[in-house]
């Protein structure tokens, strides 16, 4: 975290904001500001081209020596579109660089001139393309959170030690300056012993009801859900619909992340950044809890128990109900959300004021501390191990509420405990459709 710091102020990150997915220029929000330089230019893929990825490709185009060279997306307008947004930018600089794009991330990844690779697919497909990336030679790049299942992650984290490559999780919360001073405080005992800590991020997954839609032509369906069954059937909220003629982007998130057949709904999707800096204030970073007590009994909230005692529940700090965490102390408590800090004493709020200004997935140090990592040969800051315990955490509260009952996991083994019936073991994953293999 001390190396990503410098070169980078807060007053540099909060104007980084300015970079709007439609706005792939230098814009003047950054100016003054000290990218990375890289003395042979790195060479990008993105994998997914919808709503995240062009979020992403507007921030890693902005670092100095980067280059987006290809992309790939199942779902031909999306390639169009990319295509289209790339040219622009390098037209507009001055640059020419030859883009290409691919229906079928293998053929991306058997380029040997493409350095590292930006994953931002359905999570169902997350630790497929991840490990095959891996594999291929290529740093990653992956959104959050890591993977679908427990066992994927398991084994996405063995593949990132045994290649060498260089992995890094787009929990990009870590690189806030405002969730960086709570954690601080937390962990520095201003708020004393922590007993308790709130962390909403919203409901588990629902069952799939949408309607069946007719596929659109340029749509490849088949390659869109991958390992996961042809039983599930297409409607557009699954992968939002945008046109080039007009420009019209996606109008909302795609909807599979609602849906426990392709997703795990808000406990993931918010989980993985909430439950993150709960995990990482309490100083559970590669540990996790050991009991998960599901909705239901009287209680509105999911809620996990560390070893130590203290409990995490999934219930919002305000009646606005803010996604954010609140850390409850022995003298004192600290709440903290995307651009919002509160506390029991003014002591704690720092002078420097959080801003919620801009997209906050345009805010690129979390980027670019991806590329330093790459250019040093170290860990990022968020390694594969931090991004699977906060991932395994989400997970849990989610097999917990499938199941309705309290379920008992050791951290250590990564294993449930007291799983007398075995079905607790069994939701760690599910069975690939034929022709589609994790390793």
């Amino acid at each position: 975290m001390e190396e990503q710091k410098k070169g980078w102020s807060r007053r540099q990150f909060l104007g980084a904001s300015a970079l709007g997915m439609a706005g792939l220029a230098v814009l003047p929000g950054i100016v003054g500001c000290t990218p990375p330089v890289v003395d042979t230019d790195l060479k990008l893929g993105f994998i997914g081209l919808g709503q995240q990825a062009m979020f992403l490709l507007s921030g890693f185009l902005q670092i100095q020596g980067v280059k987006a060279v290809a992309g790939c997306d199942v779902y031909g307008i999306k390639r169009k579109r990319f295509e289209k947004r790339v040219n622009a930018f390098y037209t507009k600089a001055g640059k020419e660089v030859k883009i290409e794009t691919y229906e079928k991330y293998g053929d991306l990844l058997a380029r040997t001139d493409i350095n590292a690779v930006v994953i931002a697919v359905p999570d169902h497909s997350h630790a497929m393309i991840a490990i095959a990336a891996l594999k291929a030679g290529k740093d990653v790049y992956l959104e959050k959170p890591m993977t679908f299942t427990i066992k994927e992650g398991q084994e996405l984290k063995k593949v990132v030690r045994e290649t060498g490559r260089i992995f890094g999780l787009g929990s990009q919360q870590r690189s806030d300056p405002n969730f960086q001073h709570a954690v601080n405080l937390v962990q520095t005992g201003a708020l004393g012993k922590i007993t308790k800590v709130n962390a909403y991020v919203g409901a588990p997954p629902k069952p799939y009801t949408l309607p069946e839609e007719p596929i659109p032509a340029d749509l490849n369906w088949d390659l869109w859900l991958g390992s996961l069954p042809t039983t599930i059937h297409y409607n557009k909220e699954l992968d939002p619909p945008i046109t080039l003629d007009p420009d019209v982007n996606e109008k909302f998130w795609g909807g599979w992340r609602w849906y426990k057949e392709m997703g795990g709904g808000f406990t993931t999707d918010w989980g993985a950044h909430m439950f993150d800096i709960a995990q990482w204030g309490l100083g559970m970073d590669k540990n996790g809890p050991v009991e998960i007590s599901p909705i239901g009994d009287g209680s509105e909230y999911i809620s996990w128990t560390y070893a130590n005692g203290v409990v995490m529940t999934s219930e919002p700090f305000d009646e606005k109900k803010t996604k954010g965490v609140k850390f409850i102390g022995e003298t004192g408590w600290i709440e903290v959300s995307r651009g919002y800090f509160n506390s029991s004493d003014p002591k704690f709020v720092s002078a420097d004021k959080p801003t919620s200004d801009g997209p906050y997935e345009t805010k690129i140090p979390h980027q670019v501390n991806f590329i330093e990592a790459i250019k040093a040969r170290i860990d990022p800051t968020v390694p594969v191990e931090i991004g699977h315990s906060s991932c395994t955490v989400c997970t849990l509260g989610n097999i917990a509420c499938e199941l309705k009952r309290t379920i008992k996991w050791n951290p250590e083994t990564e294993t449930f405990v007291d799983d007398t019936d075995g079905a607790a073991t069994k939701l760690l994953h599910y069975e690939y459709r034929t022709g589609w293999k994790l390793i």
